[in-house]
């Protein structure tokens, strides 16, 4: 059934977008091998717009939907992918034309690789370990928003973390998590890829009521084994771990 957003939206000069009310696409990941993750991606029907190329499940959003609503839909439809066996973690406006167009990135996980079904907007779907994802041809537009798109990888050190917290990790990693200025890919298997991570377990009290993104971004980042340091500090390659504050992986009221 075709909704009220399938159409064309237009820029001055004539550039056309697809999607009247905008559009919206999946970045689903799922953990493979030893704390890895992949990407699902989608080789573009060639009858298509930049057909042949590779992007995300997604297309065209309805003036009556989220942009979370539209990902989760398309990517149903385009590659069977069912709302139930995935997690929402982030959203993203990744592309804004001058006509006010938006293309916004919907983040997910999966707890697995799961089975797709293509439909015949795909001459197929794949699941590409993140560091193979640049090597595609990619649709012009993902490949631009890739870069701030793509997980850093880390892991977990669970010997830093309190015993109450370790069953409720062992359940919820691995998982990507949102950190404002960038996405990490959390793993707690300690022969798995990135740097060690640690949880932080502020509070960081922000300064300003609307701080409390930024303060904790800046959170991310402190140097192993030295108390004195605060949030941001540089830390030598070899002291660097990366600080998880608690609540983006335990929930808000952990």
């Amino acid at each position: 059934m075709r909704g009220d957003g399938d159409g064309w939206a237009f820029s001055p000069g004539g550039v056309r977008h697809w999607g009247k009310f905008g559009a919206a696409g999946l970045l689903l990941r799922a953990p493979i091998g030893t704390g890895g993750a992949a990407v699902l991606l989608q080789h573009r029907a060639l009858w298509s717009h930049q057909g042949g190329t590779w992007a995300l499940p997604g297309g065209a959003r309805d003036s009556d939907e989220t942009a979370v609503h539209t990902a989760v839909r398309e990517a149903d439809e385009e590659a069977g992918i069912k709302a139930a066996d995935i997690q929402v973690r982030a959203e993203r406006v990744t592309f804004v034309a001058p006509s006010g167009w938006t293309y916004t990135t919907v983040i997910a996980d999966a707890g697995k690789r799961l089975p797709v079904r293509p439909n015949k907007e795909s001459v197929e779907l794949a699941w590409v370990p993140e560091d193979e994802v640049a090597a595609f041809p990619l649709h012009a537009g993902f490949a631009d928003a890739w870069p701030g798109l793509r997980a850093t990888f880390a892991r977990m050190d669970t010997s830093e973390c309190a015993q109450v917290d370790m069953a409720e990790l062992a359940v919820t990693l691995p998982r990507t998590i949102d950190l404002g200025a960038e996405f990490v890919w959390l793993h707690a298997d300690p022969a798995g890829p990135g740097e060690r991570a640690v949880l932080l377990d502020p509070p960081y009290p922000p300064e300003e009521p609307d701080a409390g993104e930024s303060a904790e971004a800046a959170a991310a980042v402190s140097v192993a084994g030295d108390p004195a340091a605060g949030p941001g500090a540089a830390a030598a390659a070899e002291a660097r771990v990366l600080g998880i504050p608690r609540g983006r992986v335990l929930g808000p009221g952990a």
